[in-house]
C-alpha cells in the first residue's frame, strides 16, 4: 500500500464522534472513502485496517470558505501548495479559494488554470470563487456552472487586489446574472474614498475610522435591498458591526453571514497597539460594542451561518510597512480550528454550535455533496482533535508562505490531532502523510465532470 492509497475498509475506533445529534461515543466504518457503518463500540466489523483513537473527538471535516492563497501571481506570499499544506496541519479538510489573484479569477479559462493548477499539489479539497468584474459580468452564468467553482465574489469596496463592483448598476448586474449564492465583500467605495484622508501616518488605530463601521451597514443595508429586489441570494463576508448583526437578523430571506475568528477574538485599540500593522484586515477589528454584537447576535442569537478565517497572508516586510502603506489581511487557515474549539472551552459557544458553523452550515449554506456530517454515505472527511490539548500557537509552527500569524502566543484548548480525507490520513501528529490528495468540492448546482 503506497502513501496516497488508502486501505479499502477502514475501522475507527475508540473516539467520540460529532453525528448530527450530538457527541457519541461510536466506532466509525469506512469504505471506499464513504460512511459506510455507524456502530455500538466493540461491535465486531470487518476492515482492512483498524486504529483506535481512544480519548479524542471526531468531528465532520472543517470547511473554512474564505481563504486567499495568492496563486497566480502574488506565490511570494502564498501559492495553493503552501496554503493548502496550513490547512490540512490546522485540521480543515476543504477551502474555498477567493479570486483577487494576478491576474483576477474572472473567466471560465482562468478558473480552469487554477483547477489545473490545484491537481495534485492541494493537499485539502478545494473551490474557486470566480470573480465579479463590471468588464466580465456577462460571464457569470458560464463561470458560477463550471465545476469546481463555489460561487461569484463580489468587492463592493476596494481591497487587496483590482476587482471592484462599486456602482449601484454594476452590482445590481451581478444579483440580476448570478444564480448562485453571490459572496460579497461589503464596504461602501464611496465612503472609503471620502474617509481616505482620516488615515494618520504610522497609527493603526486609525484603519476602524478610516473604514468605519458606517463604511461597513451603509454598503449592506443597499446590498440587502437590491438583492431582494433582484431575489438574488448573498453571502456577506467578514461582517464586524453590531448594525449590521441586527439588519441581517431580519434578512434571513436572501442573505447568510459570515464572521471571521479574529473579530471574534481581537479588539481594538488593544490589537494595534500590540500588532500593529499585523493587526491590519478589511473590514477593520473594530471595538468591544462590535466585538459583542458578534457573539450575541452573531453566535448566540444564530446570525451567523459560517466561521470563515479570511486567510489572507502578507510578508513580513510588507506589513512592516508603516501605515497606511501597510497591507490589510492576516493568516489563519491553520489556526482555525483551535481558536475556535478555545472559545468552546471558555464556555463562549457549545461545540455543537461549533461544528455547525465550521462543517455543517458550510455544506448547508453551499449546497456541497457529501459534505459537513458524519451520517452513513457521507464522505469520510473528519477533523480529529483533542478537546482538552493545552498548547501555545507560535509563528514557527505555521506552514504558511508569510511564516506568522496574528495568533502568536496564544493559549489553546483543543487541538487537532489528525485530518481524514475520504478515509485517508492527510495529517496526523503535525505531519502531512498524504501529499496532493485534494479534489474539487462538488455541489448540488454544478453536478458535472470538471472541464
Amino acid at each position: 500500500m503506497t502513501q496516497n492509497s488508502p486501505p479499502s475498509s477502514l475501522l475507527l475506533r475508540g473516539a467520540r464522534a460529532f453525528l448530527p445529534g450530538g457527541p457519541v461515543e461510536t466506532d466509525i466504518l469506512v469504505k471506499n472513502g464513504l460512511i459506510a457503518g455507524l456502530l455500538s463500540p466493540g461491535a465486531p466489523a470487518a476492515a482492512e485496517d483498524e486504529i483506535h483513537l481512544k480519548g479524542l473527538t471526531i468531528l465532520p471535516g472543517v470547511i473554512d470558505t474564505q481563504v486567499h492563497f495568492r496563486e497566480p501571481g502574488l506565490t511570494h506570499k502564498e501559492d495553493l501548495e503552501s496554503g493548502s499544506r496550513a490547512a490540512v496541519l490546522g485540521g480543515v479538510t476543504a477551502v474555498f479559494e477567493m479570486p483577487n489573484t494576478n491576474p483576477p479569477t474572472t473567466t471560465p479559462e482562468k478558473i480552469t488554470e487554477k483547477l489545473r493548477l490545484a491537481a495534485g499539489r492541494m493537499h485539502c479539497d478545494h473551490a474557486f470563487y470566480a470573480g465579479a468584474s463590471p468588464e466580465t459580468i456577462d460571464l457569470i452564468p458560464e463561470v458560477e456552472a463550471m465545476a469546481g467553482v463555489c460561487g461569484v465574489k463580489m468587492f463592493m469596496g476596494s481591497s487587496t487586489g483590482s476587482l471592484l463592483v462599486a456602482e449601484e448598476d454594476q452590482v445590481r448586474a451581478v444579483l440580476a446574472k448570478s444564480r448562485r449564492r453571490v459572496a460579497v465583500h461589503s464596504e461602501d467605495e464611496e465612503r472609503l474614498k471620502m474617509r481616505k484622508s482620516l488615515a494618520r501616518p504610522g497609527d493603526w488605530t486609525s484603519h476602524p475610522e478610516v473604514r468605519d463601521a458606517e463604511c461597513a451597514w451603509r454598503a449592506t443595508e443597499r446590498l440587502i435591498g437590491w438583492a431582494r429586489e433582484a431575489k438574488a441570494r448573498v453571502h456577506v463576508l467578514h461582517v464586524t458591526t453590531a448594525e449590521e448583526m441586527a439588519m441581517l437578523a431580519t434578512a434571513k430571506d436572501v442573505a447568510t453571514v459570515e464572521t471571521t475568528p479574529q473579530h471574534l477574538t481581537f479588539k481594538a485599540p488593544e490589537i494595534y497597539a500590540r500588532l500593529g500593522g499585523f493587526a491590519q484586515m478589511n473590514p477593520p477589528i473594530r471595538d468591544l460594542r462590535h466585538q459583542q454584537a458578534l457573539w450575541d447576535l452573531g453566535i448566540g442569537q444564530g446570525v451567523v451561518d459560517v466561521i470563515g478565517t479570511d486567510h489572507a497572508p502578507h510578508t513580513r516586510a510588507e506589513k512592516a510597512q508603516s501605515y497606511p502603506a501597510s497591507p490589510s489581511g492576516m493568516p489563519g487557515v491553520q489556526t482555525l480550528v483551535a481558536v475556535m474549539l478555545t472559545h468552546v472551552a471558555q464556555g463562549r459557544l457549545s461545540l455543537a454550535r461549533c461544528v455547525d458553523l465550521l462543517a455543517a452550515g458550510p455544506a448547508r449554506v453551499f449546497g456541497m455533496v457529501g459534505k459537513g456530517r458524519i451520517a452513513l454515505g457521507m464522505d469520510a472527511d473528519f477533523t480529529i482533535v483533542d478537546l482538552d490539548a493545552a498548547r501555545v500557537m507560535t509563528h514557527e509552527q505555521q506552514a504558511t508562505r508569510c511564516g506568522w500569524t496574528p495568533f502568536d502566543g496564544f493559549e489553546a484548548k483543543g487541538w487537532p490531532i489528525a485530518t481524514m480525507l475520504r478515509g485517508a490520513f492527510v495529517m496526523r501528529d503535525g505531519e502531512v502523510t498524504a501529499a496532493g490528495t485534494g479534489q474539487p468540492l462538488r455541489f448540488f448546482e454544478t453536478q458535472r465532470a470538471p472541464r
